[in-house]
């Protein structure tokens, strides 16, 4: 079992299994971080969010292995991420009424200040960054 290691200044990440489980430790570890920085009012969306996030790279790529990861880039912004050795890129698109999945992108776009992914030659992070409120 892996633990949380903390990655540079004011971060935690985590390498997890890449499977459903998974969600239910990243909801901690993103709960948890929140709650340090004394930000655990954020938790709700921001453990939502990581969920979404998690299941996409479950249901939509091949990995064995993702990496969750918390930062909180400045004192305004927190990221959470997600990432895998897919190269497959995301796509928001409209899920019809019907569908039980292909919402998860349009939801982490309607509840992060903004989203996106960066791609590496060996795979991706998804990241979706929160605005901190002010005290």
């Amino acid at each position: 079992m892996t633990r949380p290691t903390t990655v540079g200044p004011a971060g935690y990440s985590e390498t997890l299994p890449c499977e459903p489980e998974t969600a239910r430790r990243a909801r901690r570890l993103v709960s948890a971080a929140l709650n340090t920085w004394g930000i655990g009012e954020m938790a709700e969306v921001g453990t939502l969010i990581v969920s979404e996030l998690v299941g996409n790279a479950v249901r939509h790529t091949p990995c064995r292995l993702i990496r969750v990861s918390v930062r909180r880039v400045t004192n305004d912004l927190v990221r959470i991420g997600v990432t895998d050795k897919s190269h497959a890129l995301l796509k928001m698109a409209p899920a019809a009424g019907g569908d039980e999945t292909g919402r998860g992108l349009v939801l982490i776009d309607a509840l992060s200040h903004r989203w996106g992914y960066d791609q590496m030659r060996w795979g991706k992070t998804v990241w979706a960054e929160l605005t901190v409120p002010a005290c």
